[in-house]
């Protein structure tokens, strides 16, 4: 557990810039020691289904030595980042939970899980 402030992420838009910049702060949170949450959300559960394929964007990145969305991901599965995905968001993406990553460590829950998980304190960003 860690002694500082946690911080809290709900990932609500797909759009991949926000996904990604979302996923450098929960990396970069989780690799200085805060405890962190991340709940994905509305359009954001898409990179989580096995099938996803990242957008050209991602390589672009990957080629100038910025991480990559698997990167990321694994970063933040590496450090211990909670990751929660919406059952809501599932119904309406169409996805099942037999659909999701299994190397992420991903659980499903909904925004009552989501507080129960940050607690009091710390920081919540919506993205």
């Amino acid at each position: 557990m860690s002694k500082t402030s946690p911080f809290s992420l709900v990932l609500h838009n797909g759009a991949f810039d926000r996904v990604h910049y979302g996923l450098i702060m929960a990396s970069a949170a989780a690799a200085i020691g805060r405890d962190v949450t991340i709940l994905f959300a509305g359009d954001a559960v898409q990179i989580l289904h096995i099938a996803f394929e990242p957008p050209d964007a991602d390589q672009h990145n990957i080629d100038r030595n910025i991480a990559g969305l698997e990167e990321l991901l694994g970063a933040c599965n590496d450090l211990g980042a909670r990751m929660i995905v919406c059952e809501t968001a599932l119904v309406m993406a169409g996805m099942k939970t037999d659909e999701l990553r299994a190397d992420l460590g991903l659980q499903t829950g909904g925004f009552v899980s989501y507080l129960n998980a940050i607690g009091e304190g710390g920081h919540l960003l919506f993205v």
